[in-house]
């Protein structure tokens, strides 16, 4: 089964992202930045969502350090913005990100997110 890392700093979020996708995927879950490099470190999951606005760290330092661990899983990444922001996403992507999602999103929303990642049924 594959396992996704959810990294928001809203329980809501989170929540919500486990509910849609529990069925379908182990979803990990934390409230930082630093809890979700800990979890990468010693079990790296096959995706990650990052919440671009974490109060502990720039969603970009996150995902160069998650890229920067060497584990035989190299994990797809996502980083979850309020609004377009094109600026944004573009430094994601130089830093290692396939691509974000906007939230607050919904069902259909999310799962189309993983499609595009060819994660989810």
């Amino acid at each position: 089964m594959k396992r996704c890392l959810f990294v928001d700093d809203s329980s809501v979020i989170r929540k919500v992202a486990k509910r849609i996708l529990g069925s379908d995927m182990m979803v990990a879950e934390a409230a930082s930045g630093a809890e979700a490099a800990d979890i990468c470190a010693t079990d790296m999951p096959d995706v990650i969502v990052i919440d671009g606005g974490l109060a502990d760290i720039q969603a970009v330092d996150l995902i160069r350090r998650i890229r920067a661990i060497e584990a035989p899983v190299k994990p797809q990444i996502l980083v979850s913005l309020i609004e377009v922001d094109v600026a944004a996403i573009m430094r994601a992507k130089r830093a290692g990100a396939q691509g974000y999602l906007l939230k607050p999103f919904n069902r259909a929303q999310l799962l189309e997110s993983f499609r595009f990642l060819k994660l989810a049924a």
